[in-house]
């Protein structure tokens, strides 16, 4: 019963509500498992980090390209990836380029972005035969009721920062699209369904994958753009976390996503961030210089 009765307001538009319950931009994976598995999600999630001491999650789509969310490198900062080998020791790589998706809008934060709240880093090095990107081509689309997995470096509480740079996973499951600024699918934990804190996206897992299938047939089907908290909440200690999470679908953008890769796969550190199909902040970093 309450699963359809969450459904009924996502689907039926009541936006107002959801976005009552504090929604931010997501973070760590709460209620989630360490991961362990060398086979497992450490083949292609990792890890992105600012100068500025911000914490994103992202998807290895290529051995030198990351897919991510927009808003986790719009900021003029320097940025660098941290993945995680089979012996789960940790490897910084820096970014040299990120591109936004042309629609995306810089400034907004991510529940109020009317764009696509997706983007790709050029990595200065491939990764080597230790990683298994993810072919964003093989997406496949979220339907209601399906079982879906969340992986991502974030905290998994909101007072509790120096608990992220941890990679947790945890089992959600789509309830729905939801139209606020713009259209998002929204997953969220199948027991709790958002009315208690349950198992989603937190602080630091923003950019990172929503999957399907499992360990050696892992399809990402989306992009983890912001949370909210549950339903029923504390009054003294309210959360943007344990709710909803709110997913970009990947399957929609695999266009953009194909023909923005092809052309960052050809640049290389000093080169010029070619213009394709871009979007107007796109940025490429200079040697010698973080941005």
């Amino acid at each position: 019963m309450l699963a359809t009765v969450l459904r009924g307001a996502l689907l039926g538009g009541l936006s107002l509500g959801l976005l009552s319950f504090l929604p931010a931009p997501a973070s760590a994976v709460i209620n989630g498992a360490v991961t362990r598995d060398p086979n497992g999600t450490r083949n292609f999630v990792v890890r992105i980090e600012s100068t500025l001491g911000e914490i994103c999650s992202g998807t290895l789509i290529a051995p030198d390209l990351v897919l991510t969310a927009a808003h986790c490198v719009m900021q003029p900062a320097g940025y660098s990836i941290v993945a995680v080998d089979r012996g789960f020791r940790q490897r910084r790589v820096s970014v040299i380029a990120a591109s936004m998706h042309p629609d995306f809008v810089p400034g907004t934060t991510p529940e109020d972005q009317p764009g696509i709240d997706l983007a790709l880093l050029k990595l200065e090095q491939p990764l080597g035969a230790d990683y298994a990107p993810l072919d964003p081509r093989g997406a496949g689309t979220i339907g209601n009721g399906d079982a879906v997995d969340i992986a991502g470096f974030g905290v998994v509480a909101e007072n509790r920062r120096n608990s992220a740079r941890t990679l947790r996973q945890a089992h959600l499951v789509s309830i729905g699209s939801l139209q606020v600024a713009n259209r998002v699918t929204v997953v969220t934990d199948r027991r709790r369904m958002a009315e208690t804190a349950g198992a989603g996206a937190c602080l630091g897992d923003s950019g990172g994958p929503i999957l399907s299938g499992g360990p050696g047939g892992y399809q990402i089907v989306g992009v983890v753009s912001w949370s909210s908290g549950a339903m029923r909440q504390d009054a003294r200690h309210r959360t943007a976390c344990g709710g909803f999470t709110a997913v970009t679908p990947v399957a929609e953008h695999t266009g953009w996503i194909a023909a923005r890769s092809a052309e960052l796969a050809r640049i290389e550190v000093g080169q010029a961030m070619p213009a394709g199909r871009g979007n107007r902040s796109d940025w490429m970093a200079r040697p010698g210089r973080a941005r």
